[in-house]
């Protein structure tokens, strides 16, 4: 059965506004109670899901799984619509303005939607992978230490990369858009943009570097002659931290939960079959890739970039706690209650079914 599936790219200006707006605001426990477990069962099978993912190499998983028809086969009579986005602020506003059900995207935005709604209305459900993001700088950038006075890009205003690069270079001393961080000889500019807008700049010799998820980071490698400076995996311990989530709303988990165990299914089929032929899987990925955004990558550059990457299913649950804490030492985000923000019931249930190992919530699940 083939997916049927709708496409489109979204760029929204205004979402930076509204990004910092909501990172900013306030945050309480989530009320667990009111929303119960999808281990609970109940409800029924969804007529449609209406997902949500990004054209990229991090979201491999749901690219394949998509195009491959493996996620529509395991949602069986549930009809599946999909829609892409650039960065993570744009595809939350559309899980809380209900124009999808579940989304896959990084940490950061994921800790602003449930923030932003008092822990009321999303949930993670699964990871999606671990990795795939690096600093990129010019050849003659050789140190941490000559990036003062340089200008680096990040995808979108707080989103994960946005978050990584700027507490990256606060640790280092650096000043940020003169946010009054380091020394006077210490200052960096970040700026938020389109990541093919950040390869032509890098390109044109209009910015220094950028920290992006992949392809793109290899991109700027390969097709703009640049080196890795940072790849982040070094910034966490044993190089394991979330560059992917499953997030749905807490809505259609309560009313769902079969199709919620449906997607996640396919999810762990598709990682799986990643895993096992990375070469064969790189080349469907590429040509998803190429049908997604209308433009083929360079040769090579999908199967180079699924090599700095896991997919998979676990959400590295720690690795998010960290992430708000960094994201919260930038003032993106206020002191924020995560208990809550997980509801592993269902791909702990899958895994435990196949006879795989469990996933941690790391104390951050429903009570």
């Amino acid at each position: 059965m083939k997916p049927t599936r709708k496409v489109s790219v979204l760029t929204v200006p205004v979402i930076a506004a509204l990004a910092i707006a909501s990172l900013s605001g306030c945050s309480r426990r989530a009320d667990a109670a009111g929303t119960p477990s999808s281990a609970s069962g109940g409800g029924s099978p969804a007529k449609t899901l209406r997902l949500g993912y990004f054209p990229n190499v991090t979201h491999a998983v749901p690219v394949l799984g998509v195009a491959d028809g493996e996620f529509a086969e395991e949602l069986g009579a549930t009809k599946l619509t999909t829609q892409t986005f650039n960065a993570g602020p744009a595809a939350t506003e559309a899980l809380l303005g209900g124009s999808v059900d579940a989304v896959y995207l990084g940490p950061n935005p994921a800790i602003n939607a449930f923030a932003k709604t008092g822990g009321k209305d999303v949930r993670i459900v699964a990871g999606g992978a671990s990795g795939g993001a690096a600093l990129v700088v010019r050849p003659g950038i050789k140190s941490v230490a000559q990036l003062a006075g340089k200008t680096l890009a990040s995808p979108q205003l707080a989103n994960t990369q946005d978050v990584a690069l700027k507490y990256f270079l606060k640790k280092n001393g650096f000043s940020v858009n003169g946010d009054g961080n380091g020394s006077g000889s210490k200052k960096v500019d970040v700026v938020a943009q389109d990541n093919a807008q950040s390869l032509q700049l890098f390109r044109e010799g209009r910015i220094d570097g950028a920290w992006l998820p992949e392809p793109w980071a290899t991109r700027l490698v390969k097709q703009g002659g640049g080196k890795v400076l940072v790849d982040e995996k070094s910034q966490w311990p044993k190089g394991r931290f979330v560059t992917t989530n499953l997030l749905v709303s807490t809505k259609f988990l309560a009313e769902h939960p079969q199709t919620v165990r449906a997607l996640i299914a396919g999810q762990v089929k598709t990682a799986q079959r990643i895993t096992q032929d990375p070469t064969g899987s790189a080349k469907r990925i590429d040509a998803a890739l190429t049908k997604l955004n209308g433009k083929a990558l360079p040769t090579g550059v999908t199967a180079a970039a699924l090599r700095n990457l896991t997919p998979g299913w676990n959400p590295y649950a720690a690795s998010l706690h960290g992430t708000a804490q960094h994201a919260e030492s930038i003032g993106l985000l206020k002191k924020t209650d995560l208990h809550g923000i997980y509801d592993l019931s269902i791909v702990n249930s899958v895994l435990k079914a196949q006879g795989l190992q469990t996933v941690s919530d790391a104390g951050l699940g429903q009570e």
